[in-house]
């Protein structure tokens, strides 16, 4: 089979650089032969990535989407692939320099987008056909069950809050701004993306009419939402969608999306979440929602919290979605919520699984099983619920599952997963309910195989240590490749982010364990307060305590491990993270006693007086650190988090610190990490600064991902080994 990529020849034997777009679909991957066993920058880089797919109807078949990037000309290239549903014949669909992603079905038919438009074409990649013509603009689409009609995604331009610029000033880059939020993780808000339904028909798809016209609001939701936050009725009569009807200040503090219902004929739409005529109550819009009237008990009924990505059941008698409980609370348990279309009635089904859920499926059967994946013990697992609340496990394995699409025989699905020492792959799982240890795991595709099987792999273990609150925290422990038991080696304790996303088994192209540990360090990766998988009260301790127990975990890990593992050289200690990762290294840095020989924070919060007004998303502050900083009626977390804030300790620090941050970071803003450093090299303490001007909270580009890593590691290397 042949694989369209383009590899560094200062890795590989056999460099596809210099290639014309033609050639770069002819490289087998047979020419691929690594210079070493070990994970490098270049390797990473040379990896397919696969996204989106789409098993068929009826399925036979299984299209899916693999990314190739190339150092070179700093660009990806978006193919699509073919394969049955075992897995078996595998066939490159794109055939040009194009990209050609978002493959789905309509009919027997795969349909797909290539430059904004949607085509379709054979199964085999024959008889390719442009159904919309709609001047490049269409960002997402989902067809109707019955293929008659499509739901197109594209951007409007939005002027409620950054107004648009006199006719007469073509030239100005000013921006004059109203409102809140005017940004978005990394981009002003200068247009929102509606969606449209369209007809189809045999001279292709039809101009389409606004599902929300009029409206100011953003559907799918900002900043990650897409095509997977609407869903057609089976009867392809309805929509459901999700959306944050709230515009200015009380947007920026509030996380409160519903599901809606529309009907196409009529154009009629209701909200599924709230009443009619429903009034939120009003907020101090300076202080946390936790204990406002918005989250009373009494509210809770009306779903004040994210509501989205709603899914119909096969039957079309119910939908469900994942639900949050409560408004500003972006880390709140995800549940499952079913709503019965007949009566109304919402049913949470996973309230004994106190954890979240993440992607989900409903069966085709009569019991109208759900599929879901969660977190627990660092794992994202894949479990069943009945509509009574029957809930199962069905996997237990060290990995994680990703995305979840029942095949369209309605008994077997196809899954995403990964692990630590393996990039994302598809997988068909065959459930049984009934009986959960008979059910089957089947590996589908091997896209990074012929790569890995030249790499060695780093050893991965479990390990649990008491905290100082009498607790079990679970650690990882990443042993390098070709590990000798008898030698002792640099150690890096890895500060998650969030606060509150798991230590699970990810795969990253930045914060990538296998590579850390190819560049012979062991990795000691703790899953501290404040992470789910662990339960709610163990998630949530880390709100209004980022300075407290969470702190305290990470000591622990890195202490137990330099006290009872004989191959950590206690004398040879690093930290780093990213986000909330970030700001503890900060943290650390002023509170370590002396631990670590050097740091790296990445995309880190250094002044939280700062970051409270810098932040596009005013809800995040506001719930974790409870009050404005200048509120004279602070709460006592309020006023622990300020105090605490690692801009206070910086007289303490004593140890060298690498601090990198993205300038489109519009999260955590670039002045923290400028801050961070320039604080660092007035004290006379040694640091570097890694900037990225056309980067935001990731490094998304070839080379600077490579620049990254090279700096990330010269760093590591200069001070610990």
């Amino acid at each position: 089979m042949i694989k369209p990529f383009i590899l560094a020849a200062a890795l590989l034997t056999a460099s596809a650089g210099s290639l014309n777009a033609q050639e770069k679909v002819n490289i087998g991957k047979s020419n691929i032969t690594l210079k070493s066993d070990l994970m490098t920058p270049e390797a990473l880089w040379a990896m397919g990535r696969i996204s989106a797919y789409a098993p068929s109807k009826g399925g036979q078949k299984i299209a899916y989407q693999v990314g190739y990037y190339s150092v070179k000309e700093n660009k990806s290239h978006h193919v699509l692939y073919m394969m049955n549903a075992d897995g078996t014949g595998q066939q490159l669909l794109t055939t040009d320099a194009e990209n050609e992603t978002d493959p789905s079905w309509v009919g027997d038919r795969l349909a797909y987008l290539r430059g904004g438009e949607i085509w379709t074409m054979n199964a085999d990649g024959t008889d390719r056909r442009q159904l919309s013509h709609t001047d490049g603009s269409v960002e997402g689409y989902k067809f109707s069950p019955d293929g008659s009609q499509v739901i197109l995604l594209k951007s409007l331009p939005f002027h409620e809050v950054i107004k648009e610029n006199p006719a007469d000033l073509p030239k100005a880059t000013g921006r004059l701004v109203t409102d809140l939020m005017y940004r978005h993780w990394d981009h002003y808000v200068e247009s929102i993306q509606h969606p449209f339904v369209a007809q189809v028909t045999a001279s292709g798809i039809g101009a389409g009419k606004d599902l929300l016209e009029g409206e100011p609001y953003e559907c799918p939701m900002e900043p990650f939402g897409g095509i997977e936050q609407l869903d057609w009725s089976p009867d392809s009569k309805c929509i459901a969608y999700t959306c944050r009807k709230k515009t200015g200040v009380l947007y920026s503090i509030s996380t409160d999306s519903d599901i809606y219902l529309y009907e196409v004929a009529t154009g009629k739409t209701r909200n599924l979440c709230k009443p009619e005529g429903y009034q939120a109550p009003k907020v101090d819009v300076t202080k946390t929602l936790r204990n406002q009237a918005v989250n009373a008990a009494d509210n809770l009924q009306n779903n004040p919290g994210y509501d989205q990505n709603p899914q119909f059941s096969p039957d079309g008698k119910c939908i469900a979605w994942q639900s949050m409980a409560r408004d500003g609370y972006e880390a709140d348990r995800n549940r499952l919520c079913v709503y019965e279309l007949a009566t109304g009635k919402k049913q949470y089904l996973t309230e004994k699984f106190d954890s979240d859920v993440d992607a989900f499926c409903w069966s085709d059967t009569k019991d109208a099983m759900i599929y879901f994946t969660g977190v627990w013990h660092g794992t994202f697992n894949l479990y069943s619920i009945s509509k009574k609340g029957e809930l199962k496990q069905l996997t237990d394995l060290v990995a994680d599952f990703g995305s979840l699409q029942m095949l369209g025989d309605g008994k077997r699905i196809v899954a995403e997963r990964h692990d630590y020492t393996a990039p994302a792959d598809l997988y068909m799982v065959t459930p049984n309910s009934k009986n959960p240890q008979k059910t089957t795991v089947q590996q589908l595709t091997y896209e990074n195989k012929h790569l890995l099987d030249q790499l060695a792999k780093p050893t991965v273990e479990r390990r649990w240590v008491k905290t100082t609150d009498g607790n079990d925290m679970l650690s990882w422990v990443i042993l390098p490749p070709h590990f000798d038991p008898n030698k002792k080696y640099p150690t890096l304790l890895f500060c998650e982010g969030g606060p509150q996303s798991p230590v699970s088994q990810f795969w990253s192209y930045r914060w990538n364990f296998m590579i850390m540990a190819a560049h012979g360090y062991v990795i000691v990766a703790p899953n501290r307060h404040g992470l789910p998988g662990f339960g709610s009260e163990w998630c949530e301790e880390i709100s209004g305590d980022w300075t407290g127990q969470c702190m305290d975990d990470y000591l622990v890990a890195i202490d137990d491990a330099a006290k009872n593992l004989p191959y950590v050289d206690k004398d040879r200690l690093g930290a780093v993270g990213a986000s909330f990762g970030g700001f503890s290294v900060y943290y650390l840095a002023g509170h370590h006693d002396k631990r670590f020989k050097c740091f790296i924070a990445h995309d880190g919060a250094f002044n939280l007086e700062a970051m409270y007004t810098e932040t596009e998303e005013n809800w995040f502050s506001n719930w974790e650190y409870d009050d404005a900083f200048w509120n004279k009626d602070q709460t006592a977390n309020a006023r622990k988090t300020y105090a605490n804030s690692p801009h206070r300790f910086v007289d303490k620090w004593d140890t060298p610190i690498l601090c990198i941050h993205g300038e489109k970071d519009y999260r955590i803003n670039a002045t923290q990490g400028m801050s961070a450093f320039n604080a660092a090299r007035m004290r006379g303490i040694e640091a570097q600064l890694l900037i990225f001007p056309d980067e935001n909270h990731w490094v998304l580009k070839p080379q600077n991902g490579i620049l990254w890593q090279r700096t990330f590691f010269n760093w590591l290397d200069r001070w610990l080994k």
